[in-house]
Order: structure tokens, then sequence, then C-alpha cells
């Protein structure tokens, strides 16, 4: 399971869809949220979007894996699908906040890679907040006011990437999955494969 965290603007939405395009073997979790749907987003790719009601009811049911309120609404991960993924071979690809990460590691902890993403400066996170054009001023501005406290959990998370270039920080974070990836732990069936080249002769030419 591999999370990208950062303050809403830093990037980490743009970099995940970057990486998905480019990579088969990873697949997206989609989570839940009691906010309104916005124009350009679609049901089932972006979010689940339910009511209140309903996210209760799956809170209770206990069918998060993590679940956190942000800026007045509710988001949570639906365990199933995260479960079946995993169980396919298919590594999980989760963009959420420090919040969520905090509980995925309490429930999975050697099978999470968690990545803080970063904005180069102040400025230019204020600058992309108002340049996508999604939210309010009112909202920019409790979304920049928040961006401090957010920021300030980035020691938990095991990996740090500054975007300040969109490639240049997409690559680190391939680097990141790749090596991961590469884990002796996470290896399936690299003793038998060991084993045979060991018993293989090798024939001198």
């Amino acid at each position: 399971m591999l999370v990208l965290s950062s303050p809403s603007g830093a990037g980490k939405t743009t970099l995940s869809r970057r990486l998905l395009e480019g990579d088969g073997a990873i697949t997206l979790s989609v989570s839940a949220t009691t906010r309104a749907k916005r124009p350009n987003e679609v049901e089932g790719r972006d979010y689940y979007f339910v009511t209140p009601e309903k996210f209760g009811d799956m809170v209770k049911a206990g069918d998060f894996l993590e679940h956190a309120t942000v800026f007045e609404h509710q988001y949570g991960t639906p365990k199933q699908p995260v479960l079946t993924a995993l169980g396919r071979g298919r590594d999980v690809l989760f963009d959420i906040d420090w919040q969520g990460t905090q509980q995925l590691k309490e429930r999975a902890r050697e099978d999470l890679v968690s990545v803080f993403v970063l904005p180069p400066t102040h400025e230019e996170l204020e600058r992309r907040l108002k340049a996508r054009a999604q939210d309010s001023d009112e909202v920019v501005k409790k979304r920049m006011a928040k961006a401090a406290s957010e920021i300030s959990h980035w020691p938990e998370y095991d990996y740090v990437v500054v975007n300040d270039d969109l490639d240049r920080a997409l690559f680190k974070v391939r680097a990141i999955l790749e090596a991961e990836r590469a884990r002796r732990a996470r290896l399936v069936g690299v003793s038998e494969f060991v084993a045979t080249l060991v018993k293989t002769r090798i024939t001198p030419s």
C-alpha cells in the first residue's frame, strides 16, 4: 500500500494520476466522501459520494480501513476493494491525509509505504490553490490556514518529496515505488527461485 499525502494544492492528486497512467501494476483506492461532487468529478472514479447518514452506517459496520473529517466533510477508505486488489497481487495507491495514514499504520504498518509531498514555497501553494479555481476565496483561506498544521506531520512519513517540478517529483515517487517493490520481504517466490539457481549446474562453454 502506497500513501501520498500533502496539504491541499501541493500536487498529490496530480502525482497520483500520473503514476497510475504509467504503471499498470498499481490501482487507486477510491475514497467515500460526504462532500458534494465537483463538476469535473465522476462517481466511482474520483470518489464515492454518500450521504452523512450512509457514511455513519459504514463506520458502524466497520467498512472503512480509515476515515477522517477534513474541512467539515467526512472521508473514508472502503475496506473490501483494497483487500480484493491486494489479494490479486496489485499495489494500491492511497490519496489520503495524515489522519488516515496514522490509522492505516495501526492496521498494516509492515505493508505500508508513506510519502509526504511538500510545496516548494508557501506562496506557490497559495497560487496553486487559486489557479485550480475549485474553491471560494474563503475556502482557500481555510486551506492555507490549515496547511502549516498538515505539513507539521511530515516526520511521520517514510519519504518526503518536494514538488517544485512535477516531472522530477514523479520520478522520485516512481523510484520509491520500485525500490519498495524490490524489498526482500515483499518478493513472492524468491526463495524457490534462488534454490533453483543454486541447484542448476552451469556447463562451461
